[in-house]
């Protein structure tokens, strides 16, 4: 079933191909509220500018690895989106809950929190297996991005300097590390909540 994009999907389209002209328009229009309501809830400047970009960011990322069709109005999908980010940052830093609710003056406020929901819930997987990514060691970092490149296995393993057998062993071994590490981690079990 296909979805009928909002007309304000251009917005997405314009970060995908990185329109300069409609990002501008992007900042010029959504930055200043969401900069308010940063700083109306704990935040500095800086901190809206880092929440606006990061939230771009994973807009970017949520339509181009998951296909994502914007259906709704896309003010209302980006406020979420940096409202759920800082209320990410806030629990992060310990501090406050966000004091103001203004969904209410958007309209399809159901489907923007649907679409900023899933985008938040793949940044926030996609954040996790990075920060635990490269906290492996390098030459397991290596065989797996080289693993995941057009290379055959056998190939990775000629490049690395390794048998075929321990190269498969080694990012096995490499990967369960990684999986121990995540599944472990108490932001992996908030996200399976």
């Amino acid at each position: 079933m296909s979805q009928t994009p909002h007309p304000e999907h251009r917005y997405v389209i314009a970060l995908l191909e990185n329109d300069s002209r409609l990002i501008r328009e992007i900042y010029n229009r959504y930055a200043a509220r969401i900069e308010q309501f940063v700083c109306a809830n704990s935040g500095t400047p800086e901190d809206a500018r880092d929440v606006f970009q990061e939230a771009l960011l994973a807009i970017t990322r949520q339509a181009r690895d998951q296909g994502m069709v914007l259906t709704c109005p896309f003010e209302a999908y980006l406020y979420l989106v940096c409202r759920g980010k800082w209320l990410n940052e806030l629990k992060r830093r310990k501090r406050a809950g966000v004091t103001i609710r203004e969904t209410e003056r958007f309209k399809d406020v159901a489907e923007a929190d649907a679409l900023a929901d899933a985008t938040l819930y793949e940044d926030e997987r996609n954040r996790l297996f990075w920060h635990f990514f490269n906290m492996l060691p390098e030459s397991c970092r290596t065989l797996i991005k080289l693993s995941w490149s057009e290379l055959s296995m056998q190939e990775v393993a000629e490049h690395l300097g390794y048998t075929y057998a321990y190269a498969r062993k080694r990012k096995s071994e490499c990967l369960a590390q990684l999986t121990a590490w995540i599944q472990a981690s108490p932001a992996y079990k908030a996200l399976k909540r």
